[in-house]
Order: C-alpha cells, then sequence, then structure tokens
C-alpha cells in the first residue's frame, strides 16, 4: 500500500504552525512577567543560560518549570540544555521517551552584499557579480529542539568550577575586573564617604566629569553590586547613544538588572535585588506595546550584559552548555550565541517579535531624537 508521504506545503504548513505555536509561548511568557520578582528569575535564568537569546531563555524557562512541576526535574532550572547529536558528541543519549523543549534557531543564506550595501539572496550555485562580496545572512527562524542534561544518561560530565562564596561575600576579581572598564572608557572611579554626599544614593555615574563615585560605608559585596550598576550605566546609558532610554526609570530598570545578571553570572545571589513591577515601568514606553517593551527591554539588559562579561577575566558559573560541547563540530546548533550574522529585512516580522540573539544591540522603546540623559544616574 503506498504511504502518503507529507507533501512540501504540508512540511511548511506544520512548521508554521510550530512557530506560531513558539510565538504564542513566548509571549504568554512575556505577560506572566508581573512582578519584579518574576522580572528577577527571568534574568537570573538568563545569567545561567547566556548563550541564549532572552526569548529564548523564556521559551526554556517556561518549560523548565513546567517539567519541574510534573516531577521530571529536580529543580526549574536544568544543568546544561543541548540538542540530540551534541549530547551523542558528548558519549551521552536522550533517554527513551524524553521530550525536548523547543526554542527559535535561525535560518541562514549565503546573500550578496554591492559596495552600496544593498543585499540580495543568491540562488544555490550563484556566484556574486562584480564588486559584491558574499556573506551570510539570517533570513529567518527556525523551530529548534534541546535536552536539559537530566534527560540525557550516559558518562559523567566533568564539573566545571564555580564560584564558592560566603554569604555577603564578593566574586574574587569582580571588583577590579569592573575598574578596569571603568578606566578603559577614560572615567575614574572614586569612593565617597557616605550616600549623603551623593544624595542618598549608593553609587552615581558623571558623564562630563567622567566619574563614578561609590559609597565606602558598605560591605564588599554591597559596593560590587552597586559598581556593577554603576558599569551598566557607563556601558548602555551614553548621553550620546541615540538608543538610550528616554524614560529614567527604564534607565534604572536596566541598570538594575544588568547588575543582576553580572552577580548572578558570578554564582551571587540576586533575590534581594529591588526592581519595580513590571507593569509600572513597561507601560511607560511610548510608541510600543508593554509586551514589546519587555522583550527590548530585556535584549538591552542582555547586551549590556553580555558586553560588560566579555570584558570581564573571572570565574564564572557556566554559560547554559554542557561542559566539553565542541559547537566547532556543529556549526547548526541551536540557538547559539553567533557572530557577525545580521536579520534580513524578509526575517524582520520575526526578529522584532523574537530576541534571535544574533545582533548585540536592541533599540529602545520609548527613545526620543531629542531625549538625553544630562544628569548623574544613580542607584
Amino acid at each position: 500500500m503506498r504511504r502518503n508521504d507529507p507533501t512540501s506545503d504540508d512540511k511548511i504548513a506544520d512548521r508554521n504552525a510550530k512557530l506560531d505555536a513558539l510565538h504564542e509561548t513566548l509571549t504568554d511568557a512575556v505577560e506572566s512577567l508581573v512582578s519584579g520578582q518574576d522580572w528577577q528569575r527571568a534574568m537570573v535564568f538568563a545569567a545561567k543560560f547566556r548563550r541564549y537569546s532572552f526569548g529564548n531563555c523564556l521559551l526554556l524557562y517556561t518549560q523548565s518549570l513546567a517539567a519541574y512541576e510534573k516531577g521530571l526535574l529536580p529543580e526549574p532550572y536544568p544543568r546544561f540544555v543541548a540538542g540530540y547529536r551534541q549530547w551523542q558528541q558528548l558519549g551521552r543519549n536522550v533517554v527513551r521517551g524524553a521530550r525536548s523543549f523547543q526554542i527559535l534557531a535561525p535560518t541562514t543564506a549565503r546573500v550578496a552584499v554591492a559596495d552600496d550595501g544593498s543585499v540580495r539572496r543568491l540562488a544555490t550555485g550563484e556566484k556574486p557579480e562584480a564588486g559584491e562580496a558574499v556573506a551570510t545572512r539570517m533570513v529567518g527562524v527556525r523551530p529548534a529542539h534541546v535536552f536539559p542534561a537530566e534527560f540525557t544518561d550516559g558518562p559523567d560530565l566533568p564539573e566545571v568550577p564555580a564560584p564558592q562564596l560566603l554569604h555577603g561575600e564578593a566574586p574574587p576579581g569582580l571588583w577590579d575586573g569592573l575598574a578596569a572598564l571603568i578606566r578603559a572608557k577614560d572615567f575614574r572611579l572614586d569612593d565617597v564617604a557616605n550616600a549623603a554626599e551623593i544624595g542618598g544614593a549608593n553609587g552615581v555615574t558623571m558623564w562630563g566629569p567622567d566619574r563614578i563615585l561609590v559609597r565606602a560605608d558598605m560591605e564588599p559585596l554591597a559596593r560590587t553590586k552597586t559598581l556593577s550598576h554603576e558599569v551598566g550605566h557607563l556601558v548602555g546609558h551614553d548621553p550620546k547613544d541615540p538608543d538610550v532610554p528616554a524614560h529614567r526609570g527604564i534607565a534604572e530598570v536596566e541598570a538594575e538588572s544588568v547588575a543582576a545578571f553580572v552577580l548572578a553570572a558570578h554564582g551571587v545571589d540576586s533575590s534581594d535585588y529591588t526592581v519595580p513591577y513590571v507593569s509600572t515601568w513597561a507601560s511607560r514606553a511610548k510608541g510600543v506595546d508593554p509586551v514589546t517593551a519587555v522583550q527590548q527591554t530585556a535584549a538591552r539588559v542582555r547586551m549590556i550584559a553580555l558586553q560588560i562579561l566579555d570584558g570581564l577575566d573571572t570565574q564564572m558559573v557556566p554559560d547554559g552548555d554542557p561542559p566539553g560541547l565542541d559547537r566547532t563540530l556543529d556549526r547548526k546548533g541551536p540557538g547559539r550565541r553567533s557572530g557577525p550574522t545580521t536579520p534580513s529585512p524578509a526575517a524582520s516580522a520575526h526578529a522584532a517579535v523574537v530576541d534571535d540573539g544574533l545582533t548585540r544591540r536592541a533599540p529602545h522603546p520609548g527613545r526620543t531624537a531629542s531625549a538625553a540623559l544630562t544628569d548623574g544616574l544613580r542607584r
């Protein structure tokens, strides 16, 4: 009896249905970020899985929590996630009957880039014309599947060194690393005796004088948290940057979230961070709905935090990949942080909704051309 194989149209329809379902899941996950605590938990998860875009982190977090509630995971946070073949590369196999977690991965294509910057897609085997250079660009997204380490068996994974901190202790080298980043931007870092000297704040970043001031009368961890916050301002909120948030409250949410991200990447409990209810700041973004505002703000937080972390030579917790995974053996590993790949106009509809993690910059909601920060930003 002849088997009815799915047609190409059927496959496309199936993929589009899966994409629609993933987008709906992602939107629901963003809408569920109601309280400041919800937002902080999402930031901590993103720090522990910082190889993945924030959108994919939310998808992973939602599915991990559901698996935890069903007793399939011992904790809401998987140890690591990887694709089926990536686990095989490490000598481990997905256990029979395990269901994958779905995320969004980029689809790319060869394009020809002309001297004037115009881009056209190349057909299979087509060569560029004179004056054109060949590049690879993102042209869309597709569903991809990963499995938590807990859904696999095989040889034990190598133990990854992680910071072991006593209560109230700052991560070794983090203060010095942040201070070096400040000096690299030609800013000065100085102490002040107490909060009264800087208007009741713990720290302040000032453009013009190009100085960052931090209270000296705090414990080392509190000072390091404050410095992380101020470096978040320094990296992400230059008044000359057209993408700086127009609303100061959103800038403070970003800086505090960056600090939580950076500290979580160093194994520090950030549950005591204070971020307002999401609705109180997301609704202030002009020109976009709150869901888009949350996604764009989260993408900026991740971009700023990764820029800071990339400049540090400190011991951090793993980034979501299992130890020993060699991604050069699998260039199509889903959801990985990529280099210069950029979305094409054809992908803009999806890219505007889903943080694809391929671009290291995201426009900020509510930014007007004339808006600028002219005073210091305080924590």
